[in-house]
């Protein structure tokens, strides 16, 4: 299942990140969101979901939201 599934305000393990971007798997490891690191949902918008990494919230958008797997 992808985050983009994901059920607002339960908290899942992140499985895994798919993705052939180099830059943006460095980027997404500096934000605290790789394998086996909680996430959580916070909330859907029309143009992304608003997450819980760590002690941050972060807004995506769905493409990247497609790319983790949880």
């Amino acid at each position: 299942m992808t985050l983009k599934q994901a059920t607002e305000g339960t908290e899942y393990i992140i499985k895994a990140i798919e993705t052939d971007d180099e830059e943006l798997n460095a980027f997404l490891f500096t934000l605290g969101c790789y394998e086996g690191e909680p996430i959580t949902v916070i909330s859907r918008r029309k143009g992304g979901l608003t997450v819980s990494i760590k002690d941050g919230r972060y807004n995506i958008d769905p493409q990247l939201a497609d790319a983790i797997i949880i």
